[in-house]
């Protein structure tokens, strides 16, 4: 069973301004070597006895830079109007089986080490499979205040952890002691679980926003490789998720 990559591509581009903007995010910029970020996820999920074709989310102004470029195999869902991750994350969900194991990547990151990356995927999978939410925890190894935090909770096995709570981004006394604790991880904005799993805790959490995005789903229409969707506000949803070592 291959692992179908969900890359979210969008963005303000406020925080790199004036470089970035609101029609040119810093996922379709290079700023790191010559390829854009955007491209680097893309790449860098792109072994295919690895990786299934990608599924990238995307809005409706930023669709030319999605499929100038992306390749063939990608399938394009854009949204007229961003809604948050949550109501994205499914809105996926129903365009895949739900035995499908999802690595929900952000386009925004810059990876060195994609032999890591791809292991670590593989971990996910294995737990995603076995009917968890995954989480990707990042080493912390300064007292971020810009990032959200991941405390570590017993371990399953030597693939991952449970995950003892998440905390929204802290000030710097609170990430200092987070550092200290040793027990914490920087939340890395990546999940895998499989698109069955993932809509049960929607459902049992968000049941609102669960059936709100299975009607979007069911008024959107399809373009070609393009499905175009309406999801509407999304809120928080709980879920019994691991994290990875």
């Amino acid at each position: 069973m291959t692992i179908v990559p969900v890359i979210l591509c969008g963005g303000s581009g406020t925080r790199l301004w004036p470089r970035s903007r609101k029609s040119l995010p810093k996922p379709f910029l290079p700023l790191v070597g010559d390829k854009t970020l955007f491209e680097a996820t893309l790449a860098r999920c792109g072994d295919s006895s690895r990786f299934g074709d990608p599924v990238v989310v995307t809005g409706a102004h930023h669709q030319l830079h999605v499929e100038t470029q992306a390749d063939a195999n990608a399938r394009n869902i854009v949204e007229p109007e961003g809604r948050n991750t949550a109501p994205t994350i499914a809105l996926t969900t129903h365009r895949l089986p739900e035995d499908t194991v999802m690595l929900v990547c952000p386009s925004d990151h810059h990876i060195a080490d994609t032999q890591a990356f791809a292991v670590a995927a593989q971990k996910a999978a294995t737990l995603a499979r076995n009917g968890w939410l995954v989480a990707f925890g990042i080493e912390a190894k300064s007292p971020e205040t810009g990032f959200g935090y991941i405390k570590r909770g017993e371990a399953l096995d030597e693939t991952g952890f449970r995950v003892d709570r998440f905390v929204e981004k802290p000030d710097l006394e609170t990430a200092t002691a987070f550092l200290a604790d040793g027990s914490y991880s920087w939340n890395g904005g990546l999940f895998a679980f499989t698109a069955g799993r993932f809509l049960e805790e929607l459902a049992a959490y968000q049941p609102e926003l669960a059936d709100t995005v299975a009607n979007a789903f069911e008024g959107g229409r399809a373009e070609g490789r393009c499905s175009i969707r309406t999801p509407k506000p999304s809120g928080r949803s709980q879920a019994k998720v691991s994290t990875m070592r």
